[in-house]
């Protein structure tokens, strides 16, 4: 009958332990749980963020109408012939739609590449945990064979 007990105490404590051990390991699969899930929220908002930006940038050249200078000088030529306005404020009003319409080029071209900067940093910041386990993947490859 001693000998009973002290099994079961055995048991009982080798259970306990086991408890233990599960609630560890339980919170250790939670933290890192919470640290992927943060990664991807930090993700998600930064691929928000972008996915905003191109909605903004697509918004701003539906906005926009291109003509050419050429189209323009042309307009502005058969308004002169009919009376409409006078040569001096005709080449006035083209030179500053031109100049117009340069800025507005340049923003949209300074935003377009501030957002392939952003993409790239992103793609670069998510490919380099992988290129890097590449990289060492391959240096043990190369040992085991040379």
């Amino acid at each position: 009958m001693a000998a009973k007990k002290q099994t079961s105490a055995k048991a009982t404590k080798k259970a306990k332990k086991s408890t233990t051990r599960t609630k560890k390991s339980a919170a250790k699969k939670s933290k890192t749980a919470r640290k992927a899930t943060r990664k991807s929220t930090t993700r998600s908002r930064s691929s928000n963020g972008l996915d905003h930006s191109v909605e903004q940038f697509r918004k701003s050249l539906e906005r926009s109408v291109t003509l050419s200078r050429d189209r323009l000088q042309d307009v502005v030529d058969d308004a002169v012939k009919r009376g409409l306005m006078t040569r001096g404020d005709a080449e006035k009003m083209l030179s500053d739609m031109v100049s117009k319409g340069r800025r507005q080029t340049d923003s949209l071209l300074k935003e377009l590449e501030r957002l392939v900067k952003q993409a790239r940093r992103e793609v670069t910041g998510r490919a380099q945990p992988v290129r890097k386990q590449a990289t060492q993947a391959a240096r043990r490859a190369r040992k085991k064979l040379g």
